[in-house]
């Protein structure tokens, strides 16, 4: 109780709190942009439900590493080494290196699926003639679809957990400032999973660019996991970048839409 008192009445404790909200929020923003789109794929009368699930199972599991955070710190140490090492960087470190650890591994395996996902449902996308997704299968069996959705998501939420818990064991080491950052990042989602849903639903160019975001993500992490590290902001801002050039392309279209409604009505 001392120690929570402590924190409340520390600047600097605040400080690190809003500065781990902010980090949790941005990078839950990848998990929500996949359980999205895999929910998207469902009837609709499952798709909120599913988004609840797997929102649920990302606090959920985030919590329950929070509580072993020795042994989430523990994953960082190699477990092989394959002994190639790429050359220095501007900052003397190997541009990349092939000393596996389990998150690296963890990671290595979280982009690949991702990518195989991404490149999936783009082919879906774009192949005319495929009528069915991978989600729904012949007889139609919600059951199998909902179980599917929840079992992919399940595996993503690990890959993004480990990667948020060992984001803020970083920034802090203070438990109880973690959880209050989870809970209220966990939080934003949770408000933000439909009306994002339903937005990229409603868009198919959002859908497309979306999945472009899940394949720059996947690489993303395929490359931390050997060892060559791009910072987020430039990620992020990228995407950023995208939506809003996305953004005003909506906005000329609506408008050339009107105009030429305007026109037909004279």
């Amino acid at each position: 109780m001392n120690e929570l008192l402590n924190l409340a009445t520390d600047p600097a404790a605040w400080a690190a709190l809003v500065t781990l909200i902010v980090m949790e929020v941005v990078l839950g923003i990848d998990n929500l942009v996949f359980i999205s789109i895999l929910s998207n794929k469902l009837p609709p009368e499952h798709r909120q439900r599913v988004r609840r699930i797997g929102i649920s199972l990302a606090l959920i599991m985030r919590l329950v590493l929070l509580s072993t955070i020795a042994f989430i710190v523990g994953l960082t140490a190699p477990v092989f080494n394959l002994g190639l090492v790429g050359p220095l960087g501007a900052h003397g470190e190997p541009t990349f290196e092939t000393a596996f650890s389990w998150r690296d591994l963890i990671l290595l395996a979280g982009g690949l699926f991702l990518i195989w996902k991404a490149t999936k449902e783009i082919h879906h996308t774009v192949d005319t003639k495929q009528e069915s997704n991978d989600l729904l299968d012949k007889t139609g069996a919600v059951i199998s679809n909902v179980g599917s959705a929840i079992f992919q998501i399940i595996l993503l939420d690990l890959v993004f957990s480990i990667d948020s818990i060992l984001t803020a064991v970083g920034m802090t080491e203070h438990l109880p400032i973690m959880v209050v950052a989870v809970l209220v990042a966990v939080t934003v989602m949770l408000l933000a999973a439909d009306p994002l849903a339903n937005f990229i639903n409603n868009n198919p160019t959002v859908v497309m660019l979306a999945l472009g975001f899940l394949l720059m993500i996947g690489t993303v992490l395929i490359a931390d996991a050997f060892g060559m590290h791009v910072p987020k902001g430039y990620i992020y801002t990228a995407m950023l970048f995208s939506g809003v050039v996305e953004g005003l392309n909506m906005l000329s279209r609506k408008a050339a839409e009107k105009k030429k409604a305007a026109g037909g009505d004279q």
